[in-house]
């Protein structure tokens, strides 16, 4: 999942709706300021049941676990889901760091056709490049509607690329990962 502003309320709406035993990670990139430590994963993690953790090196995904990019790094999945954190002075994309775009790429490239992307309210093109890449590989990519996204030019800029499997206004969007999830067995 990506997003910006307006993704602390998407993302505590789409995983508070989710179960305790969802059957796939998460794996989340928001753009937040370097300039402070993230409350992010403990703010999240009081609105889900699922087990919520900002994201380390090493880390591996694992079901109904969410794991959020640090600020100010880049999040790749590798063989095994292991997390693989940039260094906090690697080039930004989209003028964000982290940035979809990796996280996208390196879930794609790991998951092939289980890959699910999911563009969130926000103010940028991340993920556009990302979404094409998860479609090529397979992949399905979900965006937010217009009218409930604080910010809709993140979904936009995705369903522009016409890579687009759904969009959907948030309160859609979790039954439809269960739906998904459910028939990827």
């Amino acid at each position: 999942m990506a997003t910006s502003s307006g993704g602390l309320s998407a993302l505590s709406r789409i995983l508070g709706s989710l179960p305790g035993d969802f059957k796939a990670a998460i794996a989340i990139v928001m753009h937040i300021s370097p300039d402070h430590k993230s409350l992010l994963a403990e703010i999240l993690g009081c609105r889900t049941a699922l087990r919520v953790k900002q994201a380390q090196a090493g880390d591996t995904l694992y079901h109904s676990g969410v794991f959020i990019a640090p600020p100010n790094h880049h999040m790749m999945v590798t063989e095994g889901g292991v997390l693989v954190l940039s260094s906090p002075s690697a080039e930004k994309v989209h003028y964000a760091r982290p940035s979809a775009e990796p996280l996208f790429a390196s879930v794609a490239r790991i998951y092939q056709s289980k890959s699910i992307a999911v563009v969130l309210t926000g103010g940028d093109g991340d993920g556009s490049t990302g979404v094409g890449i998860i479609k090529d590989r397979g992949g399905i990519v979900i965006a937010q509607d217009r009218s409930t996204s604080q910010d809709f030019s993140m979904p936009e800029t995705a369903i522009e690329t016409g890579d687009v499997d759904f969009i959907l206004p948030l309160d859609e969007i979790a039954p439809k990962l269960l739906h998904l999830v459910s028939a990827c067995g």
